[in-house]
């Protein structure tokens, strides 16, 4: 028996998920009096809740798609879309303590603190919310897409149009399996051509399913609100324990099944090239080369600090020695069960090379194919709860920008009930609002790109307003207004007009690349007479196609009409744009150079104006900075009496915190490093390290 495509047990296993959750929310709303404890859980969370918080609300199923969808379109090295924030982990012992002592409720309140501006923290509560559209339809999309390919639709059941499609689909890769192995006649070039156009466009499709996008939205949503507007961050907090169990059983559950149906690793050696084995791609087999990682951890390095639902993560702690035990323990977790995301992509190579349209729904294919009643069941809440636990936590760190920022400021001062309430409103509207971005975005990794770039905006002020007093409100503003013109507004609005979509200058396109490279052979290529036997070492010729430099794609408007003329597609990279001023020419880059180009002027461009401006404009003045800076240096206190006093003692006698510093009188306010600090932050590049050796280990077993 099935229900929509579902066996009845799996069916079954979702809805006591749900209920268990909801129910969870009903008994957290029983503690949650006031807005603190609404917010932050009344600051009294210890390590064991900090633990999963930290867990569940910086892991997506979302991030465990991009990174398996990755790693099947370009080898191991594709992980690093996501992988890099290993590099990252080291930098939240300081940023967890800087949001706990600081002991505010968002980071619009760190901007109205900091640099004396309503006005700042307003915007980042409104770019925030904007950004809380894009990471929530992230959500609803792989729900849905794994959904789709959890219930798909027989063959006898396709419609016209829709059998039409996967024919298509199944034409356009025999023909480019063909192609790999012989030259094709001038028809079939044409033929795959426009085939490959279409593809482009996202009219071919592997197969077709029951579900309904919009249906699995607003049910998604209905769920994620109800138990979140009851409990608030409390609710996110206990329920992210459940979910933290269902997230390693999720990440490991397809991997032993597909192991043996490839032959173990011997098998998956065999099936998948060796240069997919490579941790770090070069320029001309891969989108991430080492400089590409290393432009994409910078960007990323500036943008973690932006994240709005740190400051609450970090704020529900008891002290800052619970949130960084908290933070580290639970985002190394993640770090490791990352791992097997990219194995699950290895082996989607190998089993599932050229068969699929869509790579964001590999994880959901994978699970039909390899798993059984019950199991599945067991994957579809793992999957659900992996993007619940981030989206409540988030969610209730929206709500809380919406009132402390943008509804207090304005509103009389109301009761903590009323407030509550509205901030229920809130959340319920930012999840509504992913629904309409998941209606009109279809990739994953094109939402995933505007998340590297697009925190930094806010991401550079936030750590100099941290780490340097000459940094100031003027020099803020303007940067955020110049940086969201290259970063948000010119990609959006390129990307819709068709003056700028069609114009010959914004078409342009790189050379394509055709490179040898050395590799041993598989069975594709035994069976393609490359070679005699499987291992043997071959030499290939690897070519890459053109890559637009402005626009992410560049395809004929008509895929059917070789006369057609061209249009860009995707984002408008307004970045290489500015750099091409200059007189920067890209016309022989590589995709993955095009990306370092990209990320390394997102990660820099924002700092280098600070402090240009700040260097011509007023600072905030000595004693507003003397009693901000002075909590962020005042260790969190036991008691409430104890906080008072000591807060008290370090404004009244700042001279004693200026002495901590490693060069006192100095704009920077960087402290002298405390043993503790030397052992945390040392202790966690040697998890990095460990991470890293894991992964060398699991890509080279054999």
């Amino acid at each position: 028996m099935t229900i929509v495509g579902l066996h009845v047990l799996d069916f079954a296993i979702v809805l006591v998920f749900i209920l268990i959750v909801l129910g969870l929310g009903w008994r957290a709303s029983r503690r949650t009096k006031t807005t603190e404890d609404f917010y932050v859980a009344g600051r009294r969370l210890g390590k064991f809740y900090q633990f999963f918080l930290n867990l569940g609300t910086s892991t997506n199923a979302d991030q465990a798609i991009i990174v398996s969808r990755e790693v099947y379109r370009q080898g191991i090295g594709g992980m690093w879309i996501q992988y890099l924030v290993l590099f990252l982990t080291p930098f939240y012992w300081f940023t967890t303590a800087f949001f706990r002592r600081v002991r505010l409720v968002t980071i619009g309140d760190f901007f109205a603190e900091r640099f004396k501006s309503r006005f700042l923290g307003a915007a980042f509560a409104v770019f925030t919310l904007f950004m809380a559209f894009l990471g929530n339809g992230v959500g609803y999309m792989v729900a849905a897409k794994t959904m789709m390919a959890l219930t798909p639709k027989p063959v006898e059941k396709y419609t016209l149009q829709e059998r039409q499609s996967v024919d298509l689909f199944n034409e356009y890769q025999a023909l480019k399996a063909k192609a790999e192995k012989s030259d094709l006649a001038p028809a079939d070039e044409e033929r795959l051509t426009e085939l490959g156009e279409r593809q482009k466009k996202g009219e071919l499709k592997a197969f077709i399913s029951y579900t309904d996008s919009v249906g699995i939205y607003l049910v998604y949503t209905v769920i994620v609100a109800v138990y979140t507007m009851m409990g608030g961050f409390l609710a996110a907090a206990i329920t992210d324990v459940i979910q933290g169990f269902l997230l390693t059983t999720f990440s490991l559950m397809l991997i032993p099944i597909a192991l043996h149906r490839v032959g173990g690793f011997a098998g998956l050696h065999a099936s998948v090239p060796d240069f997919m084995f490579r941790l770090f791609g070069s320029a001309a087999t891969s989108e991430y080369a080492w400089y590409t990682i290393l432009a994409m951890v910078l960007a990323n390095l500036v943008s973690i600090i932006a994240v709005a639902s740190g400051m609450q993560t970090a704020g529900s702690a008891k002290n800052e020695m619970t949130a960084r035990v908290g933070m580290i323990g639970g985002m190394f977790f993640k770090r490791f069960i990352m791992i097997f995301w990219a194995l699950t992509g290895l082996l989607a190579i190998a089993l599932y090379s050229g068969k699929l349209h869509d790579p964001d729904l590999i994880w959901g294919h994978m699970t039909m194919d390899l798993l059984f009643p019950g199991a599945i069941g067991l994957m579809m809440a793992g999957v659900l709860s992996a993007k619940m636990s981030s989206l409540a936590g988030s969610s209730v760190a929206y709500s809380a920008l919406f009132i402390r920022n943008l509804y207090q400021p304005f509103v009389k001062p109301k009761s903590d009930r009323h407030l509550i309430n509205v901030g229920r409103v809130a959340i319920g509207a930012t999840l509504l609002g992913g629904v309409g971005v998941a209606l009109f975005i279809g990739n994953l990794l094109d939402l995933f790109k505007y998340f590297i770039s697009l925190p930094a905006i806010f991401g550079a002020a936030i750590w100099l307003g941290f780490l340097w007093r000459r940094v100031t409100r003027t020099a803020v503003i303007a940067q955020v207004f110049i940086c969201f013109a290259i970063y948000a507004f010119v990609p959006n609005v390129f990307q819709s007009l068709e003056w700028a979509r069609t114009r010959p200058g914004f078409l342009r396109e790189t050379r394509a690349q055709t490179v040898t490279i050395t590799t041993q052979a598989v069975r594709e290529d035994v069976e393609a007479g490359r070679a005699a036997k499987v291992g043997e070492v071959i030499r290939k010729e690897h070519t890459s196609p053109p890559e637009g430099i402005f626009y992410e794609k560049v395809a004929r408007r008509d895929a059917t009409d070789p006369a057609s003329p061209r249009i860009g597609i995707g984002r408008f990279h307004a970045e290489l744009w500015v750099l091409s001023w200059f007189g920067a020419d890209f016309s022989g880059s590589s995709k993955a150079q095009l990306s370092a180009v990209r990320f390394g002027f997102d990660a820099l461009f924002p700092f280098l104006l600070l402090f240009l401006l700040s260097a011509v404009t007023k600072p905030v003045p000595k004693s507003d900075l003397d009693r901000f800076f002075a909590r962020v240096h005042t260790p969190v206190q036991p008691t409430p009496e104890e906080e008072e006093r000591a807060l008290r003692h370090a404004v009244e006698h700042y001279e004693e915190v200026e002495k901590r510093k490693l060069k006192p009188g100095s704009n920077w306010e960087i402290m002298k490093p405390k043993l503790i600090d030397v052992i945390g932050f040392g202790g966690c590049w040697l998890l990095v390290g460990v991470i890293i050796l894991l992964l060398w280990l699991m890509v080279n077993i054999r």
